[in-house]
Parts: C-alpha cells; sequence; structure tokens
C-alpha cells in the first residue's frame, strides 16, 4: 500500500467512526509521522519543464529514449528519476492527433542555407525492376548548391546504411551543420542518432504529411523521376546505380538549373555573384503548401 493510499484509508476511518488521528493511526496501524511529513524534496521544475518540451518535439520516444537526450544536454540524472517525472506529468498517454496522423507539434521556420556544404537534404525514392523487385534510392544534396551528392540504389535500407553514405560524402567534402529529412523509419533510427550525436550534426524533421518543409529534396526527386526513373526499365540494382550515377554526373555538370541562373552547380560551386535562395525557395514553399 502507497503513503497517499495509507493516510487515505487513515482519513476514512477517522470519519466513518468519529474518533481522533490517533486512535485511527493504532488502529490502521500507520504511524501518525506519515500523515504530518513535510517533503524536502525539491520541485525540480527545469527539469519537468525540460522533459515536457522535449516529449512534445518527440512524440514517439518514451522515457528512456528521452533519459538517453537529456544525459546528452549535461542533466545527471538516472532513469528511474525520468520515468518517475514521465509519469507524473502524464507523458505516457497516447496525444490525440489530426487526421491522417499528421503532428499537431508547430514548426519553426525552415533553415535556409547561407553557404555551400551548411544544409543538405535528403530523401527516398521508390522505383520497380524489369522483374518487378522493388528498389528503393536514396537521394542527397547540397541545399545551396544544388548539388547531387549522393544516388545510392538497394533493394533495402536501414539506419546503418544511411550512416555509410553519410560518412562516405562526408569524408570527400565534409559534414553540413544541418540535414533535412522526413520521419521515415531509417531517419528516425537509433543509427542514424547515434551517428548525428556523434558527428555533431543536427537532424530538422519535416512535418508528416508536410512535403514543402523539404520542398528542394522534392523538387529534386521529381527532376529524377522525370528525367532518369521514368525513362529507363532497370534489369537489375546494379544496373541501375549506373545510370543513376551517369544521370548524377550529367546533372552536376551539364544540366541548367533554374534557380542558379541556369548554371549547373558545379559551376556555380566555383564560385560566382549569383546567390540562389529566395525565389525558388517561396515557389517551392507556396507550391507544396
Amino acid at each position: 500500500m502507497t503513503p497517499a493510499q495509507r493516510r487515505s484509508w487513515v482519513t476514512w476511518v477517522r470519519e466513518a467512526f468519529r474518533v481522533s488521528t490517533r486512535r485511527a493511526c493504532r488502529a490502521t496501524g500507520v504511524w501518525r509521522s506519515l500523515l504530518t511529513y513535510q517533503s524536502t524534496r525539491p520541485p525540480q521544475d527545469a527539469l519537468r519543464r525540460r522533459l515536457r518540451e522535449l516529449a512534445t518535439v518527440r512524440v514517439s520516444y518514451g522515457y528512456r529514449r528521452l533519459h538517453t537526450v537529456l544525459r546528452r544536454e549535461g542533466w545527471a540524472v538516472n532513469p528511474k528519476r525520468i520515468y518517475r517525472l514521465y509519469c507524473a506529468e502524464e507523458l505516457q498517454l497516447r496525444r490525440k492527433r489530426p487526421r491522417r496522423r499528421r503532428s499537431a507539434v508547430p514548426r519553426g521556420p525552415r533553415r535556409i542555407a547561407t553557404q555551400p556544404n551548411e544544409v543538405w537534404a535528403m530523401d527516398f525514392m521508390h522505383d520497380t525492376l524489369a522483374d518487378g523487385r522493388l528498389v528503393r534510392v536514396l537521394t542527397l544534396i547540397d541545399s545551396y548548391t544544388r548539388e547531387s551528392l549522393a544516388l545510392v540504389a538497394q533493394p533495402r535500407f536501414r539506419g546503418e546504411d544511411v550512416a555509410l553514405v553519410l560518412r562516405a560524402v562526408g569524408a570527400q567534402r565534409g559534414l553540413p551543420r544541418w540535414i533535412t529529412v522526413d520521419n521515415g523509419t531509417e531517419f528516425t533510427s537509433r543509427a542514424l542518432d547515434a551517428w548525428a550525436y556523434w558527428n555533431h550534426v543536427q537532424l530538422d524533421f519535416s512535418r508528416p504529411g508536410k512535403p514543402g518543409d523539404n520542398c528542394l529534396i522534392e523538387a529534386f526527386n521529381g527532376s529524377l523521376r522525370r528525367e532518369c526513373l521514368s525513362q529507363h526499365w532497370f534489369a537489375s540494382v546494379a544496373e541501375a546505380q549506373q545510370i543513376l550515377d551517369y544521370w548524377r554526373a550529367d546533372y552536376n555538370t551539364e544540366r541548367p538549373h533554374r534557380s542558379l541562373a541556369n548554371r549547373p552547380p558545379a559551376e556555380h560551386q566555383r564560385g560566382g555573384s549569383f546567390t540562389p535562395g529566395p525565389n525558388r525557395l517561396l515557389s517551392c514553399t507556396s507550391s507544396w503548401s
């Protein structure tokens, strides 16, 4: 029986039989000090507030993952305390969401890249081989130069596979500060979260059902679908990767890009006075809103 239940028991005996507190405690076997005890435990308002903030943003995280995030931020707490506060704040209750499972969490302004290699955008595409098997394509671009950094075709992807691709690209050109992704299982996996943490990269998640939050990679995927995937019938994953590599090289070095004043990303990467951004970003956002 918990202390709260014992207090309620003593209160019921005292009121039901109209006896004193001393006699009610003697009859129930409860110490009187339990009724007069005043807790000296600190309220931990700051920890409670930060726990609520994290649980509001990461609606699918349990108390163990929230404890890991808090430890990363420097909170010297153990899982048992987080579990107690997690239950006291009633964070374990299932939150009601709007239709189509869209996140009800408000999202701040989207980050706009101001220099190369500052913000990347990443997404997945699907296609079908000639024998009916499915193939997935991981797309990765630089949000400032619009350069295609990686096009990787595989039958399936896990969080570890995505981390390997990012590590290979980062070894050639360095890693960005932010990577814009959606809420796919590969991007929300523990493996990719650990990679981002140890490499000091922040994953900027878009809202479910809002592709406009990651409009640059969506526009790139549309070009890839029209100009490559829809024009080829792949016999194998190896053939798909070969054709994707050829298209990626042509996209970066030859294909004129409208948001880069009809120059290819490689030419803009070498320098110039034109700065991509406002008009193209606004048009992408308005088209998806």
